[in-house]
């Protein structure tokens, strides 16, 4: 996420306040396509973030039981 917005914000520096032209090329052609791939970069991670903070309800449990005559048992339990 950081990235896209230093890609971004770089792209706008590039793109209205540079006003130098280099040969074969156009800054503010480079600022544009900086700006474009670090919103796609934002929204993008903004939703893989956002998938992977959801809440998931089932919890896990792994206990040791034992029984009256001693023998132990390993249990597994999950719950919604």
């Amino acid at each position: 996420m950081v990235f896209s917005i230093i890609a971004a914000v770089v792209g706008a520096i590039m793109y209205f306040a540079v006003t130098t032209q280099g040969s074969g090329f156009r800054l503010s052609t480079v600022g544009i396509i900086l700006m474009i791939a670090g919103g796609i970069g934002f929204v993008v991670s903004s939703a893989v973030f956002a998938a992977s903070r959801q809440s998931n309800n089932k919890r896990t449990f792994d206990r040791q039981a034992t029984d009256a005559r001693g023998v132990s048992s390993v249990v597994h339990e999950e719950t919604s």
